[in-house]
C-alpha cells in the first residue's frame, strides 16, 4: 500500500490517515483501493476494535481528485465504488476527526462514521448541485438519517458551506474542538471504545445500523444511475469549465 494512506494500530484502534497534504488529501486512484482494502482488512483484523479517520495537515479531504477520472478505462468500473462498499459494509466502530476543508466525497463519509469530531476549522461542502452532479456514497440518505430531511435538503440545495458550528448544531458532528485538541481528542474516545470487547463491539454496530442497511443500498444504486445520467451533461461541462477558467458558471443557457 502507498504512503497515500497511513496506517497504525494503537493498542486496538486502528488510526488510518489520508496522507496527500499538498493535494489537501483528495483522493485518486491508487487511494480510493488503499481504503478498500484498509477498511476490508480491519474488519477481519482481530487486533483491531475500532478505526479512528483522519487526514493529514490542514485539510480532511478536498473529496474525488477529478484527474482520477481520466485514470479510469471506459466501462470500467471506478474503484471509489468498491471503497465505499467497504466503508459502509464495515462493522466495527469508526470515529473520524475532520478539520479544514471536508469537501465532496471528503464530506460524504463522514456520514458513515459513528461519532465524528471536528476542528474549528473545518469548512465542509456537499458541491454536487454546483457540479451539475448527484449525491454519491448512499449520502442522499445517510444525511437525511442523521440530521433530518429539511436540514440535508439544505445542505444539498444549495451546495452552501457549513462551518464547524454549523456541522455540531445540526447534528453531522459530536462535538468541536480547537484543532490542536481534535486528534488527541478523537484517539482518546476511539480507545475508550476499543477497551470494549470486539464482538460486543459489532453487535451494538448491527444494531445501530442494520435497519438502515437495505435504505443506503437503494440510495447508492439510485446516485449511481443519478450520476451515470450527469456525468458529462451540459451542467456538468459548464461547471468544470468556469472552474477550470476561473469564473462563475453559467447555467442559465444551456
Amino acid at each position: 500500500m502507498s504512503d497515500f494512506i497511513l496506517k497504525e494500530n494503537r493498542d486496538g484502534v486502528l488510526v488510518v490517515t489520508l496522507n496527500r497534504p499538498e493535494k489537501n488529501n483528495a483522493i485518486n486512484n491508487e487511494m480510493w483501493v488503499g481504503i478498500r482494502d484498509t477498511f476490508r482488512d480491519a474488519a477481519e483484523d482481530r487486533r483491531v476494535n475500532c478505526v479512528l479517520l483522519c487526514g493529514t495537515g490542514d485539510n480532511f479531504c478536498a473529496g474525488v481528485d477529478l484527474a482520477s477520472f481520466s485514470e479510469t478505462a471506459p466501462g470500467e468500473e471506478h474503484p471509489f465504488e468498491s471503497a465505499a462498499r467497504a466503508v459502509v459494509e464495515f462493522d466495527k466502530p469508526m470515529v473520524a476527526a475532520a478539520q479544514g476543508a471536508a469537501v465532496g466525497g471528503g464530506a460524504t463519509v463522514l456520514f458513515h462514521a459513528d461519532i465524528v469530531y471536528v476542528g474549528e476549522s473545518l469548512r465542509l461542502r456537499l458541491p454536487f448541485a454546483s457540479l451539475g452532479l448527484a449525491p454519491e456514497w448512499g449520502s442522499s440518505y445517510m444525511l437525511q438519517a442523521n440530521i433530518g430531511a429539511q436540514r440535508a435538503a439544505e445542505l444539498f440545495y444549495t451546495a452552501e458551506w457549513i462551518d464547524a458550528d454549523k456541522a455540531h448544531n445540526c447534528g453531522i458532528a459530536a462535538d468541536v474542538l480547537p484543532d490542536a485538541n481534535l486528534f488527541s481528542h478523537a484517539l482518546a474516545k476511539a480507545e475508550e471504545i476499543a477497551q470494549w470487547p470486539v464482538n460486543a463491539l459489532r453487535e451494538i454496530k448491527r444494531t445501530l445500523r442494520l435497519h438502515h442497511l437495505d435504505s443506503i443500498d437503494t440510495a447508492i444504486r439510485a446516485e449511481q444511475a443519478a450520476m451515470k445520467r450527469q456525468a458529462g451533461s451540459p451542467e456538468n461541462i459548464e461547471a468544470i469549465t468556469a472552474f477550470m477558467e476561473k469564473r462563475p458558471p453559467n447555467f442559465r443557457d444551456l
